[in-house]
């Protein structure tokens, strides 16, 4: 496949939008809040996402995970949880190729109101013409014509890093992309090794980088904060949070009690701009977006104490450092 100035009007032409995209007529209009009045009790505190200049709420919604958005048959409870997402203020929407159904969900919503949002997904291909084609395919499921950012998924190994920076590599389509103006960002993801992560950080001038934080993971003999994040900080990457209540398993006897303590502990750690949590429910997504509200910086000595509290649990709760 080539990437020559044709695929951009081949993407125009063929993301018309469905007769059938589902309406939110219950959206807040101005979900944006303006930076020159004082941010209403209703709204989440906003960071700017590294070097892009774009401001986002601290947090946003996941699409794979414990929820329905990555479920098949699920398109209902999808839609339901999207839409309120939307009405809640949350403007950042996180999906990728391989999370079954759900850039498909995203589109049958979000397309009214694409110009309010940051919409992010992500290709597990590191090879340029795999990645385009992937691209080609999200693009045409989230019914859009560009994407706010485009992610390379759960990079592991630095073998795949020679690879996506080879001739053929994927960073190729990435840049095509950017140039084409069909993505806005570039970003990598992982939480296998954040060696790995760092080094592709080092290699190339990422836009954000979107990895675990969370304090169990402090624990581990390679915390993805002490490896990843110094150098996010100096070269301005943006740093997004994910596994920020790993899967729930934070809240196993004797770890953490809540939201409050799991995203106050992620949000606190400089650096960090935002983060994104699944839900398995509209009512859990209330609750997450309330405690998003309510987020208060914690000092050093509370960052502490939630890490004693999973100082015991802190393996069963880095699962996914075996996922590649």
């Amino acid at each position: 496949m080539t990437a020559k100035k044709t695929r951009r009007n081949f993407l125009v032409t063929t993301l018309s939008i469905a007769s059938g995209i589902v309406g939110c007529s219950t959206l807040q209009k101005n979900t944006i809040t303006n930076a020159t009045s004082p941010t209403p009790p209703t709204t989440m505190p906003e960071r700017t996402l590294g070097n892009t200049g774009v401001k986002v709420p601290i947090f946003g919604l996941g699409g794979a995970g414990q929820t329905p958005l990555s479920q098949n048959g699920k398109e209902g409870d999808a839609v339901a949880q999207i839409e309120k997402a939307l009405e809640l203020g949350i403007r950042y929407f996180d999906t990728a190729a391989s999370y079954g159904p759900s850039e498909n969900y995203l589109g049958k919503v979000l397309p009214s109101q694409r110009s309010q949002i940051f919409l992010a997904t992500k290709t597990a291909y590191r090879d340029r013409d795999g990645a385009w084609r992937e691209l080609e395919r999200s693009l045409k499921r989230l019914k859009t014509d560009y994407l706010d950012l485009w992610q390379l998924h759960h990079v592991s190994f630095t073998q795949e890093l020679d690879t996506i920076f080879s001739k053929s590599g994927a960073i190729k389509a990435m840049e095509e992309a950017i140039e084409q103006k069909i993505v806005r960002f570039s970003g990598i993801t992982g939480h296998h090794d954040p060696e790995v992560i760092a080094e592709g950080l080092r290699r190339y001038p990422f836009h954000t980088t979107l990895i675990p934080v969370n304090p169990a993971d402090k624990h581990h003999p390679k915390p993805f904060l002490s490896i990843v994040v110094p150098v996010a900080r100096e070269k301005n990457v943006g740093v997004i949070a994910m596994k920020v209540p790993a899967y729930g398993r934070l809240f196993k006897p004797g770890g953490l009690t809540g939201m409050e303590q799991a995203l106050g502990y992620s949000m606190s750690q400089p650096g960090v701009h935002c983060c994104i949590v699944a839900a398995e429910n509209v009512r859990q997504l209330e609750g997450n977006v309330k405690i998003a509200r309510a987020f208060q910086q914690l000092d050093t000595k509370e960052l502490a104490a939630i890490e004693q509290r999973v100082a015991k649990i802190w393996e069963d709760t880095t699962f996914y450092r075996a996922w590649t």
